[in-house]
C-alpha cells in the first residue's frame, strides 16, 4: 500500500525532517528515512544543534580532538555543525540530482545572533557555504529587515537560500521581492541560474497559539469559534502570494533564462494544542511545488493515520479571507501578533543558541 506520507509527495508537497544529529547520520536513519518515509530533505536550527550536542552521541571524538587544538566553543559549533550537515548532503545526493535541485537539501542557519545585521549575515552565509562544500546546503537566513538585504546578496552570489522566520504576507512578498532581486544580479554576473534555489519559511502553528490566547481571553462564542483557524488561513493565503508574485511578466523573462521559483515551505507544523489533529497543519497545507518541514514526531502521525487530500488550499482562498477578517474583527491585529513573533522567534533562537555554546563549552572542557 501507498503511505500516507508517499500520497503526499505524489501530491507535490516535499517532504524535509526538521531535525539532525550525528547519531541519526551514522546509524544509517536518515538515510532509511529516504525510501520509508519519503524524506527528501532535511532542516536544521539552533535549537535542535543544541538537542543534539546536549545528548552528546557520537560527539566525543570531535570533540576532543577540538579540545586539544584548544578552539573555542563557538569554533567549535561550526566544526561540528558543517560536519554534520555536509554528510546529510552527501546522503541526499543522490535524491537532490534526480530531483535537478529541488530536493535533497540540507539546510544550516547563521547565527541568530546575526539577524538585525546584514554585512555579518552575508559574511557567514558565505563562510557555511564554503565550509560545507556541497551544492545542496541551504543557508538559513531569516526574513528580518536587515535580513533582506542579505538574501539579495547570497542569492546573487550563486548561493541557495533558506529564508526563514516568515509570519506575515507583508514581508512574505517582500521577501520574495529580496529573492528576484537576487536572481537579477546573479543572471548580471553571467551565473548559472539553474542552480540556484530558494525556499520561503512560513511558519505555521506559532500563528495559532498567539491567534488563539488572545481569543480565549475575549471569551465570547463568536471568539471561541475562531479559534484553530488564523494559522491555516495565513498560510494558505501565503500560498496565495506564491502564485501572484510567479506569474508576473518581470519573473518570467528571469524563469526564460532558467531561474526556479522561490517555494514556499510550511515550517512549525507541529501541533501546540493537544485538542487539534495531529496531523492538521499538513493535510489542510497541501500543494504543488511546497515543503513541509516535519518534526519526527508529525512526521510519523501523518504517516500513520494521514489523510492526504489532493489539494487543501488553493479553493480556500475566500474563507481564509474571511476567517483573517474575523479574527481582526475581535479586536486583534494580526500585523500586531506577526510582528510579535518575529522579534519572539529571533530571541527563541538566541536563547537556544546560548543553551549550544553553554553545552559545547562544558564537553570541551570535560575532553581536556
Amino acid at each position: 500500500m501507498t503511505s500516507p506520507l508517499a500520497k503526499l509527495a505524489a501530491n507535490g508537497v516535499s517532504i524535509w525532517l526538521d531535525d539532525l544529529s550525528r547519531s541519526r547520520i551514522e546509524s544509517g536513519n536518515l538515510e532509511s528515512l529516504i525510501s520509508s518515509r519519503s524524506v527528501s530533505g532535511v532542516t536544521t536550527n539552533p535549537t535542535i544543534f543544541a538537542g543534539a550536542l546536549g545528548k552528546g552521541e557520537g560527539y566525543g571524538p570531535q570533540v576532543a580532538e577540538l579540545a586539544g587544538k584548544g578552539k573555542s566553543a563557538t569554533d567549535a559549533i561550526f566544526e561540528i555543525t558543517t560536519v554534520d550537515v555536509a554528510n546529510a548532503c552527501d546522503i541526499f545526493r543522490r535524491v537532490y540530482d534526480e530531483s535537478a535541485g529541488f530536493d535533497g537539501r540540507v539546510s544550516i542557519e547563521v547565527e541568530p545572533g546575526l539577524a538585525n545585521d546584514t554585512e555579518n549575515t552575508i559574511k557567514q552565509a558565505k563562510e557555511l557555504f564554503a565550509k560545507v562544500n556541497r551544492e545542496n546546503v541551504m543557508i538559513k537566513i531569516p526574513a528580518t529587515i536587515a535580513g533582506l538585504a542579505a538574501i539579495t546578496e547570497v542569492i546573487g552570489a550563486g548561493i541557495s537560500v533558506n529564508v526563514t522566520l516568515i509570519f506575515s504576507l507583508e514581508r512574505y512578498r517582500a521577501v520574495i521581492a529580496a529573492y528576484v532581486a537576487g536572481i537579477a544580479k546573479a543572471k548580471a554576473q553571467g551565473l548559472d541560474l539553474s542552480k540556484i534555489h530558494s525556499v520561503a519559511s512560513f511558519f505555521v502553528s506559532r500563528v495559532d497559539t498567539e491567534i488563539d490566547k488572545r481569543l480565549e481571553s475575549i471569551g465570547s462564542p463568536e471568539a471561541i469559534a475562531l479559534k484553530s483557524k488564523a494559522a491555516l488561513a495565513n498560510a494558505r493565503l501565503a500560498y496565495r502570494v506564491f502564485e501572484e508574485e510567479f506569474a508576473t511578466t518581470a519573473w518570467a523573462e528571469l524563469a526564460a533564462a532558467g531561474a526556479n521559483q522561490q517555494r514556499p515551505l510550511m515550517a512549525s507544523t507541529g501541533v501546540k494544542d493537544p485538542n487539534l489533529s495531529d496531523t492538521l497543519y499538513v493535510t489542510e497545507l497541501v500543494a504543488p511545488m511546497l515543503v513541509n518541514t516535519m518534526p519526527e514526531k508529525t512526521m510519523e502521525a501523518v504517516f500513520d493515520h494521514g489523510e492526504i487530500p489532493s489539494n487543501s488550499i488553493t479553493s480556500h482562498y475566500a474563507e481564509a479571507e474571511a476567517d483573517l477578517a474575523l479574527v481582526e474583527a475581535q479586536g486583534i491585529s494580526i500585523s500586531e501578533v506577526t510582528d510579535l513573533l518575529e522579534r519572539e522567534g529571533v530571541e527563541k533562537f538566541i536563547v537556544s543558541w546560548g543553551e549550544l555554546v553553554e553545552s559545547t563549552t562544558k564537553a570541551l572542557e570535560a575532553a581536556k
